[in-house]
């Protein structure tokens, strides 16, 4: 009987035809010898996380997948990527995504990235515990450019607009409240009050004149967007009766375990980009599995390439993946291995589609079907047909032998 679940999901894994590629896929023309394996010992089909033809972000896919449904549960990306920095949320707080970028006197925005810096905590450390009206700004460095920014104290909302013009010069937005409440009113006055405040402190940041001095762009400014009140979301633990744990290097995704009560393991090298090491992740993961129930592995950059366009990229580094999993096909029976992505990252599109993306279960007593192969086309002819997120846990708990009986 299986008693421990292995959940891969690989971001942004699933891609369209590609010419180049001989109109294959990235993930259909890798080599992946051990992906194919597992796929011929396993029950196949395509999943689209919140159902055909929605084009969806990786938060609210991961929440579906995790069996929390967006449309009920959904805390905002703010807090989940917040929670994935190591802050620990108060109820009432409002979470914000954040960026070091550069913003000019006009306020054009030059450069949402400044990646040209490779470290900012600094930076964060600048502005963090600012108070302003009575309001307690928490600023910690996340990924690269990234920040996760908390505001607490009372009567705040977040129904504000973002900051963030989303893109390079571009006027930066003025943070205005979405209805007419006076908290919402209260939260865009102290977070404009807190830009001017932050910009003043790092213009003069000794870090960014030394960058000044060597003509490069200092990192003036926190963009934030994506605004999101802390509520308390139901422990997976006590959703699912299974503990667990995470393995994943980017903040989002360690916010999402964080969030569901998982256990976050730091793993040396896992940083969520093109560099992380993945067969320490992948050892990280069973190691987990002989203490948890239930282990959520994350692997990141075939999403980034792939919104970067880089087909031949992502297909080399869908590769890496595979090499990593050999360790996999010896695990026992008796636990369930799931291998998926959120969602599909086209190259020829850079950005999230709606196509399915594969899903395999297995382990145990798994119907295994005739699929022969992992990618997207093969597992479209698998016995599960076309999943949606909300459907993976039903499922993994129908295989563990613990589904409720609807009726008598």
């Amino acid at each position: 009987m299986i008693n421990k679940v292995l959940l891969l999901v690989c971001d942004g894994l699933g891609d369209r035809p590609i010419p180049q590629l001989g109109n294959r896929t990235p993930l259909e023309a890798a080599a992946t010898p051990n992906l194919d394996a597992l796929a011929t010992q396993a029950q196949c089909g395509m999943m689209c996380a919140l159902g055909r033809g929605v084009r969806p972000g990786s938060d609210v896919s991961h929440l579906a997948i995790m069996g929390y449904d967006p449309a009920k549960e959904y805390p905002g990306r703010g807090p989940i990527e917040v929670a994935g920095l190591g802050i620990a949320l108060e109820e009432g707080d409002i979470a914000l995504r954040g960026n070091f970028g550069n913003v000019d006197e006009a306020g054009i925005c030059r450069d949402r990235h400044c990646r040209h810096i490779s470290d900012f905590r600094a930076y964060a450390a600048a502005v963090d515990g600012l108070e302003i009206d009575g309001v307690k700004f928490i600023v910690k460095p996340g990924t690269a450019h990234r920040a996760g920014v908390v505001l607490r104290g009372p009567g705040l909302s977040d129904a504000i607009t973002d900051a963030d013009p989303h893109k390079e010069n571009e006027h930066l937005h003025e943070v205005r409240p979405t209805d007419n409440s006076p908290e919402a009113r209260r939260t865009a006055d102290v977070l404009r009050k807190f830009f001017v405040k932050a910009a003043e402190i790092l213009r003069n940041h000794p870090q960014n004149i030394e960058l000044q001095k060597a003509g490069k762009t200092p990192a003036n400014f926190v963009l934030v967007r994506g605004a999101g009140r802390y509520r308390r979301l139901q422990p997976f633990q006590q959703r699912w009766g299974l503990s667990a744990a995470c393995v994943a290097g980017g903040g989002l995704y360690k916010g999402i375990g964080a969030l569901l009560g998982m256990k976050v393991i730091d793993v040396p090298g896992a940083t969520g980009k093109l560099d992380t090491d993945l067969d320490a992740k992948v050892r990280a993961a069973l190691d987990a599995l002989a203490s948890h129930d239930f282990v959520f592995l994350h692997f990141k950059a075939a999403d980034t390439q792939g919104e970067d366009g880089k087909w031949a990229e992502k297909k080399a580094f869908i590769e890496r993946i595979d090499r990593a999993l050999a360790p996999i096909l010896s695990l026992p029976a008796s636990t369930l291995f799931i291998a998926t992505a959120d969602h599909s990252t086209p190259c020829i599109l850079k950005a999230h589609s709606a196509d399915p993306v594969p899903i395999i279960f297995r382990g145990e007593s798994v119907r295994v079907d005739g699929v022969k192969s992992y990618g997207e086309r093969a597992c479209a002819s698998g016995d599960l047909g076309l999943m949606t997120g909300l459907d993976v846990m039903a499922h993994v708990m129908n295989l563990m032998g613990r589904s409720p009986l609807v009726g008598a």
